[in-house]
């Protein structure tokens, strides 16, 4: 997305421990022209923060929830607002938590060699109005965030829960580097039916996934694809060499042992 700088400021927030980022304080979408500024949430904006949210997302969340993300420095809130009006189009909202405090499925999605005091972010909401959409509003919200995490190094992954069926959003995510980690059965309720739920996630700071089974095949078949079909061949070729090809008759006589062992 292109934007226009028009002037910044450096704003401070607090996730456990204080710290700064610099975010531009006014951009203009590209398409709709509208100048938009960015500014953490702050007590009275509880009832617009939950419009929004009902609007956006098919879940209720309690009103205590709402007061905390505007008054609690853990989290960090920020929301995109229109510059002349200052009404709220956009918002990421994201906690940072020890992977032990996760939900059990959640701890999948660093290697075990990470312990569980190790720092993750959470994200709990990235929206924009409907109308505001399409323009890189979303990302900018999502790099400010992490412009906020690369400098705290300790946390090295950022994960989220999808919908199994929003497309656009798991496409959105994708465009973003996050990997799909975990398939969650009847995550979500939602008016009574259950629904699954995907959770992704973003590697930052040094932080990796666990290595899988399919993480080897890819990675095989990544191999084989960028080889030269000619050097393949001489690989194989010495492999069957050094396996089975001898040069006097002990390595012979001690090859024919075993395979014999393996019949």
């Amino acid at each position: 997305m292109q934007t226009s700088l028009l002037s910044s400021q450096s704003i401070t927030v607090n996730l456990d421990s204080p710290y700064k980022i610099s975010t531009e304080q006014l951009h203009v979408l590209p398409t709709s022209n509208i100048s938009i500024s960015f500014r953490f949430l702050r007590p009275g904006d509880q009832s617009e923060v939950k419009s929004l949210c009902c609007d956006w997302f098919p879940i209720e969340y309690p009103d205590l929830w709402y007061d905390d993300i505007v008054h609690d420095p853990k989290y960090f809130a920020l929301a995109a607002c229109e510059t002349n009006t200052q009404r709220i189009i956009g918002l990421v909202v994201a906690d940072i938590l020890p992977l032990g405090s996760c939900n059990r499925e959640d701890q999948q999605i660093l290697h075990k060699s990470f312990s569980l005091t190790t720092s993750v972010c959470y994200i709990l909401i990235l929206g924009v109005e409907k109308e505001y959409r399409r323009q890189g509003l979303a990302g900018i919200l999502l790099q400010h965030l992490l412009n906020a995490l690369y400098e705290r190094a300790t946390c090295k992954a950022v994960y989220l829960h999808v919908l199994f069926s929003n497309k656009q959003a798991i496409k959105f995510y994708q465009s973003k580097q996050f990997q799909y980690r975990v398939h969650l059965p009847h995550y979500y309720c939602i008016k009574g039916d259950n629904f699954d739920g995907y959770c992704f996630a973003l590697y930052i700071n040094g932080g990796y996934p666990p290595f899988t089974l399919g993480d080897f095949v890819s990675n095989w078949w990544t191999y084989l694809i960028g080889t030269n079909p000619c050097r393949l061949i001489q690989t194989l070729g010495n492999i069957v060499a050094n396996r089975f090809i001898f040069t006097d008759n002990h390595q012979r006589t001690s090859s024919y042992k075993q395979i014999s062992r393996i019949i």
